[in-house]
C-alpha cells in the first residue's frame, strides 16, 4: 500500500492535472470487493493524461489494470515499472490497440491517445463490447464526431468523455448561478485560454523514428509522412492532422461550459480571425493567436486564445465570463465570483442599491477528476447511462462547436451552419470539416 500511495502521488504530480486532484486519492483505501465488482482495464495511449486517468482510476476500489498499449516501448517500460512498484500485477502490453480490444477479460478502456486516433479507437472498443472513457475532444473533425456519437447510441455500453469539470463542484455552483437569472439577459459569453507556458517550437529536420516506436501505427489514418520530433507525443497538438490546436485542447473544456451555461448547443454562424503572430517561423501550424465570434439566436460567444501570454481576461489565463445586463460571473478552474455591473446616474434615479450583490471568490475543492471518475464507474456497474456527467453529447456538442471555430478561420470568412442539417451552407467549409484517412485505415 505504501508503495502504490507513492506511485499515486508521484504520477498525478507529474501530470497536466495534477493541480485538480485531490491528496485524499492518493491514500484512499483499495477496499475489498466481490469478483463481479471488479473492473478490469485497459488503457490505450500511455503518456500524458491517458495515464494520469489510469492513474485515477487505479486509485478507485475494485480497479485491476489488465493491459497498457502505446506505440511507444519506452513509454511502455517506465508506465509498467511504475504499475508494478505500486504493488500491483504486471499488465499485459501491446502496441496495436486492436490486440488489446481482442483481450477478452477487459472490461472498459481508456483512450488516451493523440486526437486524430480518437474515432476509430471508440468505435472499435464499442463493437469489442468494452465501456470506453474517452479523453477530449471526441475527435479531430465534425465528420468523426458524427460517426462516434452514431456509433454511441446504437450501443449499450457505458460512454464518458474526459471532460472531468463536469463532477467540479464549484463549476456546477457557478452554472447554477447563472441558471437562477441573478445575471439579467446574458447577452456575451467570453472563453479564452491565455498560455503563457507555451514557448516557440524550434525547426527540426526529419529522421528516423526512435527505436522501439511503430511509427505506421502512431500515424494510423494520418498523411504518410517521415518522422519528426516536433509531431510526436505532447506537440501532435500543433498540428492539423492530429489534433486542432488550442481552440479543441483547452477550447472544449471552456466552450463547453459556456453551452451549458446558456442551454445552447449549436450557433448559427461563426467567423474566425487570427494566425501565427508570436512565433511565425516556428514548426507548428496550428494558430498561435485566434479570436472566434460565434452567433447563437440571442447571444454571442467568443473563443480566444494566445500563447506566450498569461494575462488573459478579468487577470485569469484561461476562464469563462457570463454577461449579463445586471453583472458578470467569471468563472475559471480556481473558482468563481460575480461582478455586478457598475452603477450609472441613470440608475441612481431609479435606485441607490446596485442590480445585484458582488459575489467573493468562490474556491476550487479541486475534486473535479476523482469525482468524474466515480461517476463513470458507478454508471459502468449500475449499467445506467443517465448518471453520467459527461456522456457523448456533451463532447460531441463542445467538439463540433470548436472545430466549427477552426474550419471558420481556415475558410477566412463567416460561415453560416445550417443546424436543421447540421451541415454549414458553405461547400468549402463542409469540405473542411471532414477527414480523408490513409494507410489502409477506414472511417466505419
Amino acid at each position: 500500500m505504501n508503495r502504490r500511495r507513492k506511485f499515486l502521488k508521484k504520477t498525478l504530480l507529474g501530470s497536466s492535472a495534477a493541480l485538480f486532484v485531490p491528496a485524499a486519492l492518493w491514500t484512499r483505501p483499495r477496499g475489498i470487493l466481490g469478483a463481479n465488482d471488479r473492473i478490469r482495464v485497459g488503457l490505450i495511449g500511455c503518456n500524458g493524461m491517458g495515464f494520469t486517468n489510469l492513474s485515477v482510476f487505479m486509485s478507485q476500489p475494485g480497479i485491476e489494470v489488465a493491459a497498457l498499449c502505446d506505440v511507444d516501448s519506452r513509454v511502455l517500460d517506465r508506465r509498467e515499472a511504475e504499475i508494478v512498484e505500486a504493488g500491483r500485477k504486471k499488465p499485459a502490453r501491446y502496441t496495436d490497440y486492436r490486440k488489446l480490444l481482442d483481450q477478452e477479460d477487459i472490461d472498459m478502456v481508456i483512450i488516451g491517445t493523440p486526437d486524430h486516433w480518437h474515432c476509430l479507437q471508440l468505435v472499435h472498443a464499442l463493437q469489442a463490447g468494452k465501456d470506453v472513457y474517452c479523453e477530449k475532444p471526441v475527435a479531430n473533425s465534425i465528420q468523426e464526431a458524427d460517426q462516434m456519437l452514431k456509433a454511441v447510441r446504437a450501443s449499450d455500453r457505458m460512454v464518458q468523455i474526459g471532460q472531468w469539470q463536469r463532477s467540479e463542484p464549484h463549476f456546477e455552483a457557478a452554472i447554477s448561478y447563472v441558471h437562477s437569472g441573478a445575471l439579467g439577459n446574458i447577452r456575451m459569453v467570453k472563453t479564452w485560454a491565455y498560455q503563457g507556458w507555451m514557448t516557440p517550437i524550434p525547426v527540426v529536420p526529419d529522421g528516423p523514428a526512435p527505436e522501439g516506436v511503430d511509427y505506421a501505427m502512431w500515424l494510423g489514418p494520418a498523411v504518410q509522412r517521415p518522422f519528426n520530433q516536433n509531431r510526436f507525443h505532447f506537440n501532435f497538438r500543433w498540428f492539423w492532422e492530429y489534433a486542432g490546436g488550442l481552440m479543441t485542447d483547452w477550447g472544449v473544456h471552456l466552450v463547453d461550459y459556456a453551452l451549458y451555461g446558456m442551454k445552447a448547443t449549436e450557433p448559427r454562424s461563426v467567423m474566425a480571425t487570427g494566425g501565427k503572430f508570436a512565433y511565425p517561423d516556428d514548426a507548428s501550424e496550428t494558430p498561435d493567436t485566434l479570436q472566434a465570434v460565434y452567433e447563437f439566436d440571442d447571444f454571442t460567444l467568443l473563443w480566444e486564445h494566445a500563447t506566450g501570454i498569461d494575462g488573459g481576461n478579468y487577470g485569469r489565463n484561461h476562464g469563462v465570463a457570463f454577461i449579463g445586463n445586471n453583472g458578470t460571473l467569471v468563472l475559471d478552474r480556481g473558482g468563481w465570483e460575480v461582478i455586478p455591473e457598475v452603477e450609472h446616474e441613470s440608475w441612481r434615479m431609479l435606485s441607490d442599491q446596485p442590480k445585484i450583490e458582488a459575489m467573493p471568490l468562490q474556491p476550487s475543492e479541486n475534486t473535479g477528476l476523482g469525482r468524474h471518475t466515480e461517476n463513470f464507474l458507478k454508471a459502468v456497474r449500475t449499467r445506467d447511462a443517465s448518471i453520467l456527467r459527461a456522456p457523448m453529447e456533451v463532447g460531441y456538442h463542445a467538439a463540433r462547436v470548436c472545430h466549427m471555430g477552426n474550419v471558420a478561420f481556415k475558410k477566412g470568412n463567416k460561415v453560416i451552419w445550417d443546424t436543421g442539417k447540421g451541415t454549414f451552407a458553405d461547400p468549402e467549409a463542409n469540405a473542411l470539416s471532414r477527414v480523408q484517412y490513409h494507410n489502409g485505415w477506414k472511417l466505419e
